[in-house]
């Protein structure tokens, strides 16, 4: 069979992941029962081949420094698109089998998706043991198929790289070294415990209650980011006008960017996963929340309307690969993190909720304690990740060390059969990380050069739109670089996390 040019494939890649994307949405907002993915990925089985990935290896690896990145990420798309055509019926089954999956609780028989996101909701604190235990074991029952997919993939992806380690890898595709970005981690976490476990403490008695355990499950963890006990200052219904005020003071018209289409209904089969699909950049960007009520409703929108914002800013006149493709995600999650992390001022929730000075500056410690909890959580994934990958044909051994690390990392028990449910392909917690790391940092550089009430000035917006319009083409080091920083320096971080006691 033969191949195309670089720039064909690049014109033939942008439909089909178009086609592709559009199908993840579908299935993703519970428009459809089940996923058709396998049969687009089928149409375009010409574009994925072995001879084409090699083809464009080559002229990467012969092409000039100012084309070299662009072939590059051209050669990593191929290969991902011949994982989805050998892996897409297998992955098609398995989705299938979770949209299908039923579970009866207190008499009401409901779907898997339905019960994972209802678990958030539970007021009372036994009824949320009793769903997340039986929604954790009907997840669970899928992990053999998780594990074969994951293994079929690993063994792909280590034929067409010729690297066998997923861990050098994947750290040779970010840039980075990952057990350096870990150990880096571990040491903020150490140094942050002091105030960690008496935030933990306040914050998990306010938000559960005296009746909690001392270590609670994870089930929890859903109410606790709701902050569901203050649910009535957080309303559902003011979620939408709140975020586009928010953002309307950075200089961001989100109710009227065309580019930008929002999905906030609630369905049945949607996925309770907050998430930006970018179908195909700048013209076609889709933003789906499923909202619940409480204060991650908030948090989700303006998180997710940081990922849009950047994908819908880019300049149109860059190259597709540009607009759409890139090495990883940490990039575009540091613009997702810094607009989440305006729900941690205390001005913005006294600004937008009736609150006194006291109440915001409470409201707002309360979101500090849910970013430090997931930024240890996530240090924690990554810790266990490496030693996962680091023996992976032993996978099945590495359950107890998830739920251990997760449970020393954040105090919360997390169950043993949930080590595959809860993996994001690609290292992507080091993703999260790099973004934790940079959002500080760039914090820190808005209140010196912008001021301490950055999170509303239009100077803080036409900073990022600055940003936007390079697309995806900068990696995440790139941008600390430019403000002065050290790519792992945590201090700024350390800073916001500690500075909750």
């Amino acid at each position: 069979m033969g191949t195309v040019t670089a720039d064909r494939f690049e014109e033939r890649l942008r439909s089909y992941l178009a086609e592709s994307s559009e199908e993840a949405r579908a299935v993703r907002v519970g428009e459809k029962e089940t996923s058709d993915h396998a049969a687009i990925v089928a149409r375009y089985a010409d574009l994925f081949t072995r001879d084409q990935h090699s083809a464009l290896a080559e002229v990467a690896d012969a092409a000039p420094e100012a084309e070299h990145e662009r072939l590059v990420r051209l050669r990593e798309a191929a290969a991902g698109g011949i994982l989805s055509l050998e892996l897409a019926e297998a992955y098609d089954a398995l989705q299938n089998k979770v949209l299908a999956a039923r579970l009866e609780f207190k008499g009401e028989e409901m779907p898997l998706r339905t019960a994972q996101a209802q678990v958030a909701l539970l007021d009372d604190y036994e009824d949320r043991e009793e769903l997340g235990r039986i929604s954790g074991d009907l997840s669970a029952t899928f992990n053999d198929e998780r594990l074969d997919l994951m293994r079929r993939g690993e063994e792909l992806e280590a034929e067409l790289t010729g690297e066998p380690d997923p861990i050098r890898r994947s750290a040779d595709l970010k840039g980075i070294d990952l057990h350096e970005l870990s150990t880096a981690l571990d040491r903020t976490a150490e140094r942050q415990a002091p105030a960690w476990d008496p935030l933990r403490e306040r914050w998990a008695d306010r938000l559960l209650g005296d009746g909690r355990d001392d270590e609670p499950t994870s089930a929890h963890v859903a109410y606790l980011r709701r902050m569901s006990p203050l649910a009535d200052t957080y309303t559902k219904d003011r979620a939408v006008p709140v975020c586009l005020e928010t953002l309307a003071r950075l200089g961001f018209d989100l109710a009227n960017e065309s580019r930008i289409r929002l999905d906030l209904d609630d369905r049945p089969q949607k996925s309770p996963r907050a998430c930006v699909i970018a179908a195909d950049p700048p013209e076609v960007v889709h933003l789906i929340t499923r909202a619940q009520g409480g204060l991650h409703d908030y948090q989700a929108l303006l998180h997710e309307a940081g990922h849009a914002l950047h994908y819908a800013g880019c300049d149109p006149a860059l190259p597709y690969t540009f607009r759409r493709l890139s090495r990883d995600h940490a990039l575009t999650e540091l613009y997702s993190f810094l607009v989440e992390s305006i729900s941690r001022e205390p001005g913005w929730h006294a600004a937008h909720f009736d609150l006194d000075d006291d109440e915001a500056a409470e409201r707002a410690e309360g979101t500090r304690f849910l970013e430090a909890l997931l930024f240890r959580r996530y240090a924690a994934k990554l810790s266990y990740e490496l030693e996962l990958f680091a023996d992976f044909e032993h996978a099945t051994r590495f359950s107890e060390v998830y739920a251990e690390t997760l449970r020393a990392a954040v105090g919360f028990r997390y169950r043993p059969d949930n080590y595959l449910a809860d993996l994001d392909d690609g290292f992507y917690s080091a993703d999260y990380l790099r973004a934790w790391i940079r959002s500080a940092q760039l914090r820190r550089h808005l209140r010196a050069t912008v001021g301490e009430d950055w999170w509303e000035r239009r100077e803080t917006g036409e900073l990022l739109q600055g940003l936007f319009r390079e697309g995806t083409r900068p990696s995440s080091e790139e941008v600390a670089q430019r403000i002065g920083f050290d790519p792992l320096d945590t201090e700024p971080l350390l800073d916001e996390l500690a500075a909750v006691a």
